[in-house]
């Protein structure tokens, strides 16, 4: 393992446990072993290294969307969207500690989203990704021509996102079959409302 894959170990340690308001880039330099100038030699701030850790040290939420967009008209819509929404809670339940101390400061959320917006990045990068994909669906005929897309995607990564919320409020760890249960669950009445032909739409679980 190299410095930048500790570092990172690191970072995802002290992000999980004091949140990303608390860490500094000298406590994850500290838990990795290294000076602080060994740091920045692999990440330009704070931001970098949370962004990495999100998309190297957390469930594969980026890549999954990549696939996803990268491979419309395989596999069934409703199956696709189930193992997506899957990604996305165990995402958000990882990530809840780390980003909700963002929002004890408005100054620091401001500088934060600021840093986003130069890196390109931010939470509404998976909307944008999923909305892609289901525009190439309707274009394919396997979503209904008048689907309000936006808002599929709206309610499928607001209600992981809620997942996430409700088990880290009550402080529980629920198991891999009920969070699939959940997903399979959700993306059954999502694709109700985004029905064209059923073979297409329906899911094989």
């Amino acid at each position: 393992m190299g410095t930048r894959d500790e570092i990172l170990d690191a970072a995802a340690e002290v992000l999980r446990t004091q949140g990303y308001a608390r860490a500094t880039t000298k406590s994850i330099a500290q838990v990795a072993g290294y000076s602080e100038a060994a740091l920045y030699k692999h990440f330009a701030d704070k931001a970098a290294i949370l962004l990495a850790v999100m998309h190297e040290r957390m469930p594969e939420l980026p890549g999954s969307l990549k696939e996803l967009i990268g491979n419309p008209g395989t596999g069934t819509v409703r199956g696709n969207l189930t193992k997506l929404a899957r990604t996305a809670i165990d995402f958000y339940i990882e990530g809840f500690p780390i980003l909700v101390s963002l929002f004890s400061s408005r100054e620091l959320l401001a500088a934060h989203r600021l840093r986003l917006k130069e890196l390109n990045a931010g939470p509404h990068r998976a909307q944008e990704g999923l909305v892609r994909y289901l525009r190439e669906e309707q274009k394919l005929g396997r979503i209904r021509r008048n689907a309000d897309v936006q808002a599929s995607a709206a309610l499928l990564f607001g209600a992981c996102f809620q997942r996430g919320f409700e088990v880290s409020y009550a402080g529980i760890t629920p198991s891999a079959e009920e969070n699939t249960k959940y997903a399979a669950a959700l993306t059954k009445a999502l694709c109700e409302s985004l029905r064209s032909t059923p073979a297409a739409v329906q899911s094989d679980g």
